[in-house]
Parts: C-alpha cells; structure tokens; sequence
C-alpha cells in the first residue's frame, strides 16, 4: 500500500493500520476500470472510521486514470449542483461532444447560460455522458467524499450515475455516513472499527511516548477502534495523563463526542483565531480572499491564523481548508448566536451581489436578527432563480427563511404556501406540513386556503398512493366552486382518479361513490364540454349512478381526446383516458391512446409520466399477445422506477409473469405486491395483483386457488369496471370447480358491463363466460361467438383462451376430432406468444384427445441473450440510434455499444441491418419500443 507523501503523519497512520481488506477492494475496482470495465461502490461509516483515507488511498492508487472529486460541505447543501459543480468543471471542456439538449441542461444547471429548468434526469443523462466522453481518453476515477452533505440535485443526479454506469472505464465511489436513501442499491464497501490490535497499533505509533496499557485499553474500548476518536482524544494530552489509570481523569469523559472533543480545542485559542474559524465554516467556498474580507471587517489580523494551523484545525492557504468536516462544524457551532449574526453580516457585506447574489442572500438572512422584509424579497429572487436552475431544494430553503423573515402574517403566509410547494416538490414532505401549518395560522383567502387543502392531499397520494388524499381533494375541490369552477372541476376529477386508485383502501369520506356523487354536482363548465369535462361528468356517473349511465359521456371524451388540448394537458389526462378505454373494453381507443401517452411522454421528457405510460402501454401489448414487447416496457419501467426513486405497483410484471405462467415469480410478486400496497393505500393493486393470481392459477389448472385469488379480486364491488379483468377469470375458475351459483353471480354483472357497451371486446368475454355456464348446442353457439367477436380485436391471447375453452368443451362432448382442432389452434397461438402457463394446460388437453403436441424447436439464438440485450437489439433493430437507447434506458451510448456488440456475436451477425431477420417480432412489438 502507498501513502500520499503529503499526508499528515495522523492521516497515514489511520490509512495504513488495519485496512488491507478495504484496501484490497479498492485495488480490485481500480483494475476493472482500467480494464475497461465501470465500478461504483459507496464506502460508508462512522464519522471519523476512515472513509477519507480510503479515498485518500484510492486517488493514489489509480495511477493512468484521471481523478476527479468532490466533497460535500455542510453549509452548501442549499445551494443546487454545488457538488455536482466541484466534480465535473475540470471536465467541461469535453461539454461540446454531447447531445445538444443534454450539454444545454447542463449549462443551465451550472448557471453558464439561461434557459428554461432542466430536468433532473436530462442533467443526469448529461453527466453520464460527460463522463463517459472524458473516458474516452483514459479512464476516470470519481472520488466524492461526504455524500451526505451533498445538496439533493447533486446527490440525486450522481447517484442516478452510479446507477447506471455500465462499459465506460469510469469509477464512481462514494463516501458516506450511511446507506440507502438515494444510494440505495449502488454496491457497499462498510467500514467499521479497528479491530482490537489494530487500534493499539495506531496509538503506538502516534503517541510520542508509552501508554500505561491500561489507559490504553480503555481508550480503544470507549472509541470502538473509531481512528478519529482514537486520535482526537489522545491529542495533546501530557504523558502524566496518559499514565494515570482507567479513569483518565485529565481527558474528560470519554463517551463525549468529537465534536465535544472539538469544541474543547476551539474554546483554547485565542479569541480572534476562534473568530477567524467561525468567519471560514460559515463560508463554503473555501475562498480565503473573501474569508480575509469579512475577517477583516471584524478586525481578525492576519496573525489569527497560525494558532489554528498549529492546532491541525484549518489551513489558511492557497484554499481555506478543515482538517476535518466536524472540526468546521464545531467550529460554526462554537459561535454564539450574535456572534453568528455578525459573522454572516460581515460575509455578506464583502459578498459580490453581481457574481454571488444568492449566497450574499443567504449570508443576510442568517444575520437577520428580526424579520426583515427586504431579506425576505432577496431570497425570493434567489428562489426563482434556483428554480430555474432545477434547484428545488434550494428555491425550497430560501422560500421556507423568506417566509420566517416576514413580518406581515398574509404575506408571511403566501410565502410559506410557496415553500410548501416547493419543498413537496424537492422531496421534503416534514418540512412541507410544517410550512402549510405555519400557514394555516396566518389570514388566508379562500383560494389560499384550497391551496392548503389540495398541498395536504397531494402529500398524503404521494406518500401512501391512496388512503386520505381522495377525501383532501374533494374537500378542496369544493372550497374552489365559488373560486374558480375550471380549477374545482379539474380538482374533482383528481379526486376521481385518487378514489379508483384508493379503491377499498380508501378513508372515510373519499371512497369512489362518495366522491363521484360530490363530483356529479360539481358545478357546469364555462364553455363547451371537452374530453376532460366528458371525462368527470362520464366516471362520476358510471361510479354514482351505475355504469351504464357513463358510457355516452366517455365513449366521446375518448373519441374526442387531443381535440384543442395543450400536450401538457394531455399528458396530465391520459392516464384516466387509458384506464377508461380499459373500463369500457375499447381495445381500439386503448392501443391509440397508450401508444400516444408513450410517445408523448417520451418527446416531452415527462419523467414522472413515463412509469404509468409504461404500464399502460405493456397490458395493451399483453392482452395482444405481444409478451416481448411488453417485456421489453417492464424492463424499461424499472429502469425509469429505479432510476427516479419511483413508487407505483409493479402492474405490467405480475400480468406478465402470470400469462407466462411463472408459479415461483407471479407468487412471490403477488405477495410482495399484496404487503406494499396496503401499506400504502393502493387499494387498486390489490385487484390487479388478485387477477394476477387468478390469471396464473387458471392457467395451471388450479382452479381452486384461482376461484379464491378471483373472489378477492371482486370483493370490492362499489366500482364495477375495476373488477372486468378479474370477473372473467372468477367465471371460469368457479365453473370449473363446480360452483354455479359463484359464477352466475360475476357473469351478471359481466354482463352488465357488456350490454352497456357493446364491444366486440366484451360481448367475446361475455359470451365465453356464459358458455361456461351452458350445455348443448346452446355452449357451442356462445363459443362460436366469442370467437368471432375476438377475432375482430386485436386481444389474441382472449381469442386463443375461446379456441382453448371451445376445445375442452368439444373433448367432454366426446367430439374428439373437432376438439383437436381447436385445442391445436389454442397451443399453436399461446404457445408462439410465450403465454406458457395456458399453452401447457391446451398441450394437456390436446394430448388426451390422442392428438400430437409440436414441440417447439432448440431455443433460437435470440433466446440467449441477456434480457438487456436483448432489450437493445429490439431497439436497434427499429431504428434507434445508441443515444436515444441509452437516453431510453438511463445508460450510456458507450455502454449500449458494449451490449451491442455482444448481441452481434451471439447472434452470429454482424451489423444493425441483420437484425430484422435474426429477431422475432411483429408491428406491434416495435411501436411498443418506439
């Protein structure tokens, strides 16, 4: 192991004593890198453990490789891309070879050119690329030291990064406290204590003299091998003390903190020098200029400094650096509270308000000593600007002190509704209720007070998906009627969507007839109905009034949907526009309108629209037998939930692992699925997760099972559309295990569905489900139709289950040889669309009929690629450049070629242009990637 010649003596003791593990881990990351290979890993403990010093160890070790670093600082954890700033601008030169909207979001994150806000996954697709370019010319380590005092654009932006690194020849390793959080999922490195003999070596060899070894022993016992600890309370003290005993009284107790232990070394110095480190830890930027500015406006001399460096708290050089994070923080802790006023008075005042005007901003407000309406305006400004830089935490904490200096309790009151906002926005959800609480205690007007109400709910859906929020929105929606009636009708139906989300897990007052019949009275729009207005008054009277009473009104929202609305109003809408076309078994208006909620969510890079368009989409391309594409959008909807911290039930992967026939997979989602949504108050999962169930168990012949999950599935009758998917497969589970009373029961009410719609969809549904209820010619003929009725959509996978159906009707009638052929047909389809777990049960059938199952042949070549790869063929195939793929899956385009060209040799082909006939796939698959 190799020590930086420059370290202090302490730094290379703690570095080199009881480490080869960790060090050892480090070594192996370093040679993948080199290799050509990406490494992320997140070394975590303690304050004080040795976290530094591996990164320390690390810079020194990657000899060949460029170093890049940062570090988090506490004080700078408002201020947007600070530490992503400290990382990346020595690699700005490379900035032009990136995609133009890419370099374009970084520019602006950075403050180098206006423009509107960024998005974060765009700064981060553009950081991932940054990266990956300078790699080109050698590979790159990134050392980012205090991940937790990172400010939460950077640290949610290199975390995304770390994610998603793939063949770049780029390190990315982190130093933090803790784990998961924003890091959740980037491989681990924890560091603990020395162990015993390790922490007694490091004493020895820091200790000018021998120790009593009792004293010894008690200090290694007390600190838990912490090397910091170890050090830090052995500092200075005179060998009589280290001699003493296991009291050791001359240290002070010794279950006190560093920070105490800190605090103690910063009291001892003369009082200047204690003032001159108060001035540096209130200053993040390490500017010592303008540290000596404010110092000198303190009458702080130049002398101050030595007695700090001799202390081995601070350098006073070309840089203000701490030796240690928690000897700053200490040192700003030291500082009485008007001491601290003054401090930050005096930055402010040497502060450039051209160059600097948001941290002179911060400086002021910090030194206010009452509430100081001019402040208060300054950090307004300082707000905006942060936000349209993308720094919502920032723009957060500047609203959320606006509002603290601000005097006037109506204005005071607006300003903490605009920090709530934007704290719900940066992820803050404490800090918002606080802010709306502080609000609610000021005047506010009725509109404010709506704002209050629809904030509430918009917490209480984001935090739990479900539970209070459908009963917030309407009790804001209501308190808008005599406001704004556009602004009440668009909250009802927000209302609308949150109850059929809820569904039974909804609170008091907020269930789907509670809130469709306050929805119905809503008051009348303004001007002419359009497909949103359609869309409130068509599920408030399908909920209220029975389902029939809503099928006019949305049968034309939905042919009507686009006509004269913004793309950002359609984006906001089509998800109800989808689950409608689900509702009324239009598989017509269902495969344009997912095929455009994809497409517009894409274009538009509506991130937190993408998951729901995703799985919109996939259960299209499921219910048209298409399992390859859908796959291929499941894959795609975890990256984008991985990548932005998402929370939605995993919709597409239990359909998908259900017609699969996946018993081990579909159960464990099931389940996993079952606990998370009732923990949050997604009651809506807990339908599809049960058709799932029921799905998959039919499928297997386990009718019993099935019957069961599809009970559950339609336990909650009060929205009669939600259950449709499941009614089908309650009727032919409950038909199979002899119960007709069960089966009658759910066809009636399919029926129900089906008569007020009239689809080719759902009379194919219907009429198979009655047949299972039929004898004779009457059975034959109900089949017949439902073939036909199939065989006019698009829903392959129905149209096969009525071939298999009519098949094992035709076999129990002893009619074998009709039977054969249907039963042959239903194989042929289920089994070339991978729906494995029914293509066995016709397989079964077909077998006792004395027919002859076709096995399918050796695997193609295709079916060995990985499930990435093969992700990426399809997306090469159908014209996507390495960019828009890597753009698609939150990768790099240097990573993408790496996938690439592992397809190519398995596949035993050698350009893009080959893949057309070297992989499956039909029309629908590719509009489903495109």
């Amino acid at each position: 192991m190799h020590a930086s010649a420059d370290l202090p003596g302490w730094r290379r003791a703690a570095e080199l004593t009881g480490r080869r593990a960790e060090c050892g881990a480090l070594d192996r990351l370093i040679g993948a890198v080199r290799a050509g290979e990406s490494r992320a890993l997140v070394v975590h403990g303690e304050a004080g453990v040795g976290k530094t010093a591996l990164l320390e160890y690390l810079a020194v070790q990657a000899l060949g490789c460029r170093v890049a670093r940062a570090a988090g600082v506490q004080s700078e954890m408002e201020l947007a891309y600070a530490g992503l700033h400290q990382l990346c601008a020595p690699l700005l030169d490379r900035l032009g070879h990136l995609p133009a909207p890419q370099r374009d979001a970084l520019r602006t994150a950075f403050g180098m050119s206006t423009g509107p806000t960024p998005d974060r996954f765009l700064v981060g697709l553009a950081v991932l690329s940054l990266l990956s370019e300078v790699a080109e010319q050698r590979p790159l380590m990134c050392l980012i030291d205090d991940q937790q005092w990172l400010d939460h654009a950077s640290a949610q932006v290199l975390a995304f990064v770390a994610r998603r690194l793939g063949a770049e020849s780029v390190g990315v390793v982190f130093a933090a406290r803790g784990v998961g959080g924003d890091l959740a999922g980037v491989p681990e490195l924890a560091v603990e204590g020395l162990r015993e003999a390790d922490a007694r070596a490091l004493l020895d060899a820091v200790l000018p003299g021998p120790i009593d070894a009792r004293v010894r022993d008690q200090i290694v016992f007390e600190t838990r091998g912490n090397p910091l600890a170890l050090l830090e309370l052995t500092r200075g003290a005179a060998p009589s003390e280290l001699a003493g005993g296991f009291g050791l009284p001359g240290l002070g107790a010794l279950s006190g903190s560093i920070e105490e232990k800190l605090l103690r070394a910063i009291a001892a110095l003369p009082e200047q020098t204690r003032l001159l480190l108060q001035v540096a830890a209130a200053d993040p930027s390490g500017d010592p200029a303008l540290v000596w500015r404010a110092a000198a406006r303190l009458g702080i001399g130049a002398d101050a400094a030595a007695p700090a460096a001799n202390a081995d708290l601070a350098e006073f050089g070309t840089r203000v650096r701490f030796r240690h994070p928690l000897a700053r923080s200490a040192a700003y802790r030291s500082a009485s509270a008007r001491v601290g006023q003054q401090v930050h008075r005096a930055l402010a005042e040497v502060t450039d308000q051209e160059l600097d005007p948001d941290r002179r901003a911060w400086h002021r407000a910090q030194a206010a000593v009452m509430p100081d309406e001019d402040v208060a305006g300054e950090l307004e400004d300082s707000a905006a600007r942060a936000q349209a830089r993308g720094g919502l935490a920032a723009a957060a904490a500047f609203l959320e002190r606006a509002a603290t200096l601000t005097l006037d309790p109506a204005e005071r009151a607006g300003r903490a509704l605009a920090a709530a906002q934007a704290k719900i926005q940066a992820g803050a959800f404490d800090a918002a209720r606080d802010l709306l609480a502080m609000a609610a205690s000021g005047p506010l007007s009725d509109s404010q007070q709506a704002q209050v109400d629809v904030m509430r709910a918009q917490l209480a859906f984001i935090t739990s998906r479900g539970g209070e929020a459908p009963k917030l929105l309407l009790k804001a929606a209501r308190r808008l009627e005599p406001i704004d009636a556009d602004l009440s009708r668009a909250t009802y139906l927000d209302a609308l969507v949150a109850a059929i989300f809820a569904d039974r897990l909804a609170g008091p007052g907020g269930n789907v007839l509670e809130v469709a019949r306050a929805a119905a009275a809503a008051p009348p729009p303004r001007h002419a109905p359009s497909a949103p207005v359609l869309l409130l008054d068509g599920t408030a009277a399908g909920l209220h009034e029975g389902y029939a009473a809503g099928v006019p009104a949305l049968r034309t929202a939905l042919s009507d949907f686009g006509d004269g609305m913004s793309a950002e109003e359609e984006l906001r809408r089509m998800y109800l526009a989808c689950i409608t076309a689900m509702r009324l078994w239009d598989d017509d208006h269902w495969e344009l309108l997912s095929a455009r909620y994809l497409r517009l969510a894409r274009e538009t890079g509506a991130l937190s629209e993408l998951p729901l368009a995703l799985t919109a989409r996939a259960h299209m391309l499921l219910f048209a037998g298409d399992l390859t594409a859908a796959a291929s959008l499941t894959e795609e909807l975890q990256a984008v939930t991985h990548a932005t911290g998402g929370v939605l039930a995993p919709y597409g992967a239990l359909g998908l692992a259900a017609l699969r026939g996946d018993e081990a997979g579909a159960s464990a989602l099931v389940d996993a699925t079952l606990e998370d949504v009732t923990r949050r108050g997604e009651g809506v999962g807990i339908t599809f997760a049960e058709w799932a169930n029921a799905t998959l168990n039919n499928g297997l012949g386990r009718y019993d099972k099935a019957m069961a999950a599809g009970r559950r599935a339609t336990a909650y009758d009060e929205d009669l559309a939600s259950m449709c998917w499941s009614l089908v497969e309650l009727i032919e589970a409950a038909a199979r295990c002899g119960k007709p009373e069960t089966a009658t029961g759910a066809h009636d009410r399919l029926a129900e569905m089906a008569g007020a719609t009239g689809t080719d969809w759902a009379l194919g549904a219907q009429a198979r489900s009655q047949a299972l209820l039929s004898e004779g010619d009457t059975a034959e003929r109900l089949y017949l139709e439902a073939i036909a009725h199939f065989g006019k959509t698009r829903l392959r996978v129905d149209l096969a289950r009525a071939h298999l159906l009519y098949g094992e009707w035709l076999r129990r009638e002893r009619r074998r040889t009709d039977a054969r052929e249907q039963l042959r047909t239903a194989h042929n389809m289920l089994d070339v669309m991978g729906v494995a777990g029914f293509a066995e049960r016709a397989a079964r059938e077909l077998r006792a009929t004395g027919g002859t199952v076709h096995q399918r042949t050796t695997p193609a070549r295709h079916e060995g690629l990985t499930a990435q790869e093969a992700q990426i063929a399809r997306m090469a195939r159908d014209g996507l450049s390495n960019p828009e793929i890597g753009t698609r899956l939150f990768i790099s385009a240097r990573t993408v070629q790496y996938h690439l060209r592992k397809v190519f040799t398995k596949l035993g082909i050698t350009s893009r242009s080959q893949l057309d006939r070297a992989l499956p796939g039909a029309a629908g698959a590719r509009e489903g990637v495109r």
